[in-house]
């Protein structure tokens, strides 16, 4: 009895230790810092033409320009120092495809643009009015295209807004921060028989797309490994700092959600569109973008339902937990209250009790004790409330 009481104490102290201690790693979300302008108050103009720093360019360094020109035969790959003339200098003639990126946003670079090949400047507003909804807005001569870019880095959950401009023959992407997921395009862009360098913009923009969707089954992937050790820490200790990571992960779970769902529906909006912008050839790969949207869709529920048993197994373990604890506090209750009886009868200030004189009193009053401590030992190992007994 001695035994399974220490031993269960030191289970007890063991679990406030760990939940002092506990150091589980678990991905944080946290959004990029905003280069977006603040948010307008209500009743203001709408557009790009009445925000601040229009006509302010950057500081040399805050932008990034990058121009790609390409076509089966050749590629042009440019940093764009000085914007205004590369805009005023013609196209290559050979050009099939120009792929025009620019890293951080400013009103200045974004009008300038705007102006030159005249995309709406609702939309030109909707870039640097960051978050937007993942969304598909279909313009006179182009289609506007906000998704969400998720990343890793460092264990950390970032995520950015990305806006397309698609022409025929022209892609202009708005990126929030410098970094992207689109090394591997640009790596195949290098590559003469690529598919990319042989098909026209609306494959290019299937690829960017898939780029980005694909990215997040890496990501889901960590989150998976992440729930598995969460479960295994529950069971070891359930800790308020586990509690607290578990709710952390369903919001990020839920931020996921917001951001796969409206994409899912741009992503079928344009593998479905009957219009002229999209080849048939892109269509049919806009098909596989959109049974990877469906398929992290099916993964970010599955782990939001794990969440929710994460959270129930550690209700349950605290609960059984408290339980181990009453059930100490009372065997050892259960062995003191007789003793405590028999030690106040004789600790009364009566005169004539016959036990008081006799010389075997006290070692009398010892096997009593004892006894009541044997028995009750007995009886509880008998109902298996210790040692494991049946």
């Amino acid at each position: 009895m001695k035994d399974t009481i220490k031993d269960t104490a030191s289970h007890v102290v063991g679990s406030i230790t760990r939940a002092i201690g506990s150091t589980l790693s678990l991905p944080g979300l946290m959004a990029k810092k905003a280069t977006a302008q603040p948010k307008a108050p209500p009743g203001s103009s709408p557009g790009i033409e009445s925000m601040a720093d229009i006509n302010q360019p950057p500081a040399p360094g805050v932008i990034r320009v990058r121009c790609v020109d390409y076509a089966p035969e050749k590629i042009e790959t440019s940093d764009v120092a000085d914007l205004d003339a590369f805009l005023n200098q013609p196209r290559p003639e050979w050009c099939r495809v120009r792929w025009i990126n620019i890293d951080g946003l400013h009103p200045w670079v974004v009008n300038r643009l705007r102006e030159k090949f005249g995309f709406h400047t609702l939309a030109a507003e909707d870039v640097l009015r960051v978050p937007q909804r993942p969304k598909l807005e279909n313009y006179d001569d182009n289609l506007f295209i906000v998704v969400r870019m998720l990343m890793l880095e460092e264990e950390c959950l970032k995520h950015e807004q990305v806006s397309f401009f698609f022409y025929n023959d022209m892609m202009i992407t708005f990126q929030e921060v410098e970094g992207d997921v689109w090394d591997p395009i640009r790596r195949r862009l290098e590559k003469p028989t690529s598919r990319l360098r042989n098909n026209d913009n609306s494959y290019l923009l299937y690829a960017l797309l898939d780029a980005v969707v694909d990215h997040c089954f890496p990501i889901l992937e960590q989150y998976g490994n992440l729930l598995e050790r969460m479960e295994d820490e529950i069971i070891d200790s359930a800790s308020p700092e586990l509690q607290r990571r578990i709710h952390q992960i369903k919001r990020e779970l839920s931020l996921l959600r917001r951001v796969i769902w409206p994409m899912r529906e741009v992503v079928n909006t344009l593998q479905r569109a009957e219009n002229n912008e999209i080849s048939a050839y892109a269509k049919a790969y806009m098909r596989d973008v959109y049974d990877h949207t469906v398929q992290v869709m099916d993964v970010v529920e599955t782990y939001r339902e794990i969440v929710g048993g994460l959270n129930d197994l550690y209700m349950s373990a605290v609960g059984n937990r408290m339980n181990e604890i009453m059930k100490v506090l009372t065997i050892m209750a259960s062995f003191f209250i007789p003793i405590t009886f028999v030690a106040g009868v004789y600790g009364m200030n009566f005169e004539f009790i016959p036990e008081l004189h006799w010389k075997y009193s006290y070692p009398v009053f010892w096997g009593i004790c004892l006894t009541i401590i044997g028995g009750l030992t007995f009886y509880f190992y008998k109902r298996g409330w210790i040692g494991g007994g049946s």
